[in-house]
């Protein structure tokens, strides 16, 4: 973008755009070509009135642009609290409420995570529709604002959504198949657990978060909703629990008896005591209903939960991806460092170790030697391999994820000298019988490791190609 554009963006000085614009009239045609972001969203961001009405004048399309980041100038406007600018980009078009951008979060969704009042009564009143977007992870601008912990957001959205009879808003459930009350439960628990564990300024504030979410659970259940049977108080989630459940499941005694009470009030009770449990209910010989064994639901939570925690292209970005992978890499490349110059069983400090031959005791040099490899050489063996192994692909794992990165050179120089650095330590702990097996392991065996992976990679799709085509010429036959 160009400079004196994006500082007239900043500043909101409309002189300044109208003077670039005699100067260069094709300024605004052009922007779009070399940069991911137009002055629009700039000017929404900082909250400029006069400038973001004058730029939508001249290219109103600007208002539907997604910058690189994934958002448009209203969710910036929107998240930054900018009422007049939002009302100024609704007036555009009163479809820009429901724009998605990255994870599907529409301008609604940063508002309510931010707490953002005012705004969010502007897009109710222009764009009802769009208290219905939901994320990625189907989260709700209810669950977001839950989960923000902000009550005046919270309160605003279940009055609206009482009024114009929206009922069923409130009990949506996310991808884990939590409603509200799951999440306000549960971030209670949350915020006790940590309130015991943290003192001083962060302490005063979790206390003010925890009564912020007493107060969205009484402001839930004292809606009127439980007692119309609006608000599904015993709704169940995908790992079994219900929002007594959550409650009671790491007790807190910060508010518990209070909150349950209240539960148990509008007819809360344990998933294990609802007629319609998820699990499978078996009859005993005297006719009561017995809830089904414990290893069954256990492995039946733990499916969910390795389900919960995979990755996801729709949900996770490769940003966050590449930043676990580089955490894991370095983590395993330090413990494989670390193990090979410290073997199990240490080093020999001393040469007290002879020939077996009595008439000539010479002296066998084994300082610095492993213990382990003079005592067990297969065990010392199949330690330089699998450790070898681990530490080379490290090296490779940190070498693809930091691809195109500045300082390139720099950082392969730093993994080329802690390769060869293993290399040297491996070789000078290793007994004389196996120093040339190590030797082959650590430079030779270690270098060609990620071309092998990469070949049985290959060859693995290519079977699996020709499985997938032979099913189907048998299904085609049949």
């Amino acid at each position: 973008m160009d400079t004196k554009l994006f500082e007239s963006a900043w500043t909101g000085n409309v002189d300044d755009l109208n003077m670039l614009l005699r100067e260069t009239p094709l300024v605004l045609h052009t922007i779009s070509v070399d940069s991911g972001e137009n002055p629009l969203h700039i000017a929404s961001a900082a909250g400029h009135t006069s400038y973001v009405r004058e730029i939508l004048r001249l290219r109103p399309e600007y208002a539907k642009e997604l910058n690189k980041d994934g958002f448009s100038p209203l969710h910036m406007a929107a998240a930054n609290g900018h009422v007049e600018v939002v009302r100024e980009l609704l007036n555009v078009d009163r479809k820009l409420g429901c724009i998605e951008g990255r994870d599907n979060k529409t301008p609604l969704h940063f508002a309510a995570m931010k707490g953002r009042v005012d705004v969010i009564g502007e897009m109710f009143s222009c764009c009802a529709e769009c208290i219905e977007g939901v994320t990625v992870q189907k989260e709700t601008c209810l669950h977001l604002t839950v989960m923000n912990i902000q009550f005046g957001a919270i309160k605003v959205m279940v009055q609206w959504i009482l009024e114009r009879q929206k009922e069923d808003l409130l009990n949506l459930k996310d991808e884990q198949g939590n409603t509200i009350l799951h999440l306000a439960t549960w971030k209670k628990q949350r915020h006790a657990s940590e309130q015991s564990v943290f003192v001083s300024y962060q302490a005063m504030r979790w206390l003010d978060d925890f009564s912020v979410l007493f107060q969205v659970i009484e402001l839930l259940l004292g809606c009127g909703t439980t007692s119309s049977g609006l608000l599904e108080v015993n709704a169940v989630n995908q790992c079994g629990l219900t929002a007594l459940d959550v409650l009671q499941m790491f007790p807190s005694e910060a508010g518990d008896r209070e909150i349950a009470e209240a539960l148990q009030r509008a007819g809360a009770v344990r998933a294990r005591d609802l007629s319609t449990s998820p699990f499978p209910s078996y009859a005993s010989s005297n006719g009561i209903i017995n809830q089904p064994e414990t290893r069954p639901r256990c492995q039946w939570l733990t499916d969910n939960v390795v389900e919960y925690f995979k990755f996801k292209k729709d949900r996770d970005s490769p940003s966050e991806a590449r930043s676990a992978l580089l955490v894991i890499a370095v983590l395993v490349a330090t413990a494989t460092f670390q193990v090979g110059l410290n073997p199990p069983g240490g080093t020999r400090q001393d040469d007290n170790i002879y020939s077996p031959n009595r008439n000539n005791r010479t002296s066998l040099s084994q300082a610095g030697k492993s213990i382990m490899g003079t005592n067990n050489g297969i065990s010392f063996a199949l330690f330089v391999v699998f450790n070898s192994l681990g530490f080379s692909m490290s090296p490779f794992m940190i070498n693809i994820l930091t691809s195109k990165f500045p300082l390139q050179l720099e950082l392969q120089i730093c993994i080329i000298a802690l390769f060869f650095t293993y290399n040297t330590a491996m070789g000078t702990i290793a007994p004389r019988g196996l120093s040339f097996f190590t030797f082959l392991i650590t430079t030779v065996f270690s270098t060609i490791t990620p071309l092998v992976i990469r070949l049985v990679k290959r060859i693995i799709k290519v079977v699996k190609q020709l499985v997938t085509g032979i099913c189907q010429k048998m299904k085609t036959l049949d």
